[in-house]
């Protein structure tokens, strides 16, 4: 799996990735200037979201559960110095349907977060992370 960010102006990129998707990563300058545009660490939570999210509705789905709704909504908070890694996520799911059994619920979280979703697995274990440069 591959992906590359392109420098736009000021502190904007361009991310691409395999899938061909491209979207709008930034933060504002030193003052408070810079186009509106999704910040890398929202984007780490959204991907969570979204891993985690896609394992619990197939599970839903296969365990016959009529989910009409859906909702995954994270908090994390940040350490005050830099990097500012995240030191606590929370996810919270809420789910929409008509007799829905918590059990079956609970269970496709628990093997969401254990067993299925990258995202989790990357976050909870951590990667050592290589790094190499080129000038031209």
């Amino acid at each position: 799996m591959d992906a590359s960010v392109t420098w736009d102006r000021g502190w904007n990129f361009t991310g691409t990735a395999d899938s061909g998707f491209r979207l709008t990563l930034g933060e504002p300058d030193e003052d408070g200037i810079g186009e509106k545009a999704i910040g890398p660490m929202e984007l780490l939570l959204i991907g969570l979201a979204g891993c985690t999210g896609i394992d619990v509705i197939s599970i839903l789905e296969k365990k016959r559960q009529a989910v009409s709704g859906f909702q995954i909504q994270v908090h994390a908070e940040r350490a005050s110095e830099h990097p500012r890694a995240f030191t606590d996520v929370a996810i919270k799911y809420l789910v929409q349907g008509e007799n829905i059994d918590p059990a079956v619920v609970e269970r496709a979280i628990e093997l969401s977060l254990t067993k299925y979703c990258s995202a989790t697995a990357t976050l909870t274990m951590g990667v050592p992370i290589h790094s190499a440069y080129q000038i031209s």
